[in-house]
């Protein structure tokens, strides 16, 4: 997850340049949900994390009204996969909410709405060479926050990934390190607050940019939005520059 692995210079022109080679796709149907199943599979086999999906690698979190399941495809290849949650103090089911409850009510609590990701997912065999997966995979979450006007991004992490968050994502830690109990290992909680790193993040990493169309085409579920099959490319190059503060509440 280095972005050192290009020019620091050049990073961002790079991924954006990847993105006229990627599509998302929202799964929705059963065949892509049976082969989202088999990346989770031989990604936590390939990581030896299979024992963290206690409940298996589907479950009922993921047909949830507010789960949004993502697949990332490269030249047409499904790459990664990726789970957005809208956590609402209304609607409360989250990933980060199983591992640190107290913590997730004292936000909801608050009125706070928030974007939890999780069940992320790569091909070891695909993407050993392609260091922008991390990023792109986790795009939705960015997109998701323009969409839904959240106040902040949830980063349900291992703390050894703590440091990318924060550097990438401006993320601060609402846990520190400890065990879940849920997971057996320790985990951390942070938080991107859009409100205030929205703008620096999307100016210093402009392919999270997304256009009001393709914010509908990721999220909304009214049938005059979307039709099947649920492709979405990305549209971070034709939003014109100065137009950020459509992107996320800023």
């Amino acid at each position: 997850m280095s972005e050192t692995l290009f020019k620091r210079s050049d990073f961002s022109t790079k991924i954006l340049e990847v993105l006229d080679h990627v599509e998302y796709r929202r799964v929705e149907s059963s065949e892509d949900m049976e082969q989202v199943e088999r990346l989770r599979y031989k990604a936590y086999k390939a990581h030896d994390v299979l024992a963290l999906a206690p409940k298996g690698l589907l479950d009922d979190s993921d047909f949830d009204s507010h789960a949004y399941i993502f697949g990332l495809y490269y030249y047409g290849e499904l790459v990664s996969t990726i789970r957005v949650h809208y956590v609402t103090p209304e609607h409360r089911l989250s990933q980060s909410g199983g591992a640190f409850p107290e913590a997730m009510d004292e936000l909801l609590d608050a009125g706070l709405t928030l974007i939890d990701p999780a069940r992320f997912a790569a091909d070891p065999e695909l993407t050993a060479d392609l260091p922008w997966v991390p990023y792109l995979t986790l795009r939705p979450t960015i997109v998701a926050a323009a969409y839904f006007r959240a106040d902040r991004v949830l980063q349900f992490v291992r703390p050894p990934h703590a440091a990318f968050y924060k550097r990438v994502f401006y993320a601060d830690t609402v846990v520190p390190g400890r065990l879940a109990k849920n997971y057996g290992i320790d985990m951390t909680l942070m938080a991107t607050n859009v409100l205030e790193g929205g703008r620096k993040l999307l100016t210093r990493y402009p392919f999270f940019i997304s256009s009001a169309s393709e914010q509908r085409m990721m999220f909304s579920r009214n049938p005059n939005d979307t039709l099947p099959p649920l492709t979405i490319i990305p549209t971070a190059r034709f939003v014109p520059q100065g137009e950020l503060g459509t992107d996320l509440p800023l």
